[in-house]
């Protein structure tokens, strides 16, 4: 029969438990710790990236406070300039110059951003990656201030008289709605010009093909129909029309892209 253990005995095993336990307890977190660094070190990074764009998008912003009354100028030139905008509400006023001055400092700042985006993912990439990301990302940017350049252009000198000649009733346009109406469809027809960008690196990937994208041209139509719907904030087959006009050439020329890529 097993005799019960002393008081010193307990006490030395607790002792020599606690300084095991502890052994396993340190080398367990070394082991950890060494395993996290990396996922540490990337997050300090990424950290620090994000405070240095934020930084430089607050430091454009302010220098946007200086040239907002002139861009506010140039803007409501397709609607007759400022005489033509009516505003009711006392703070009104200063919302468009803060969207304004918000909206010019974030493209100002867009370069360093993206710098900063591009510092982040490079170290990470293979050589080839390397070369691809360095060609998407002018190319993305031209292709959005190229939809921009159409809507100013293009789409604003046909649309705002249109709208705000219809019928002949004669219309006061407040400067929050025009604002965000122009702004509005600037972004979004930006985002749709990168539609070939995108279906060329899918079908880099191999996950379309030009065959695919030819022979579903009717789906293509429908959907760009109800993405013109979306980005115009209006009803009107005027408006409709202008923004699939170039819709639809892009997906023709995102066709041929993709031919292009599937040979090589």
């Amino acid at each position: 029969m097993a005799t019960k253990p002393t008081a010193a005995e307990q006490k030395k095993r607790s002792w020599r438990d606690y300084s095991r336990a502890f052994g396993r307890a340190h080398r367990r977190a070394s082991i950890e710790l060494e395993t996290s660094m990396p996922l540490l070190r990337h997050l300090e990074e990424l950290r620090q990236r994000l405070f240095k764009a934020f930084a430089a998008v607050v430091l454009t912003t302010m220098i946007s406070f200086a040239i907002s009354p002139y861009l506010i100028d140039y803007f409501a030139t397709p609607i007759g300039g400022k005489e033509a905008l009516v505003s009711i509400e006392v703070t009104e006023n200063i919302a468009i110059f803060m969207r304004v001055s918000i909206l010019s400092g974030v493209v100002l700042g867009m370069p360093f951003i993206v710098y900063q985006a591009m510092r982040f993912v490079i170290p990470g990439l293979k050589f080839q990656e390397r070369k691809v990301l360095l060609l998407v990302v002018p190319s993305a940017t031209l292709l959005f201030l190229a939809g921009v350049a159409f809507t100013w252009f293009v789409m604003l000198p046909v649309a705002i008289p249109f709208l705000t000649t219809f019928l002949g009733i004669t219309t006061q346009v407040r400067p929050s709605n025009y604002f965000h109406f122009i702004t509005t469809i600037m972004f979004w027809i930006g985002l749709s010009f990168e539609m070939p960008l995108i279906t060329t690196f899918l079908a880099k990937l191999k996950i379309i093909t030009a065959q695919q994208l030819a022979s579903g041209w009717r789906y293509a139509i429908v959907f760009i129909a109800i993405l013109a719907a979306v980005i115009t904030p209006t009803v009107d087959p005027v408006t409709m029309g202008v923004v699939m006009a170039p819709l639809l050439c892009l997906y023709g020329i995102s066709v041929l892209l993709a031919k292009v890529v599937q040979r090589r």
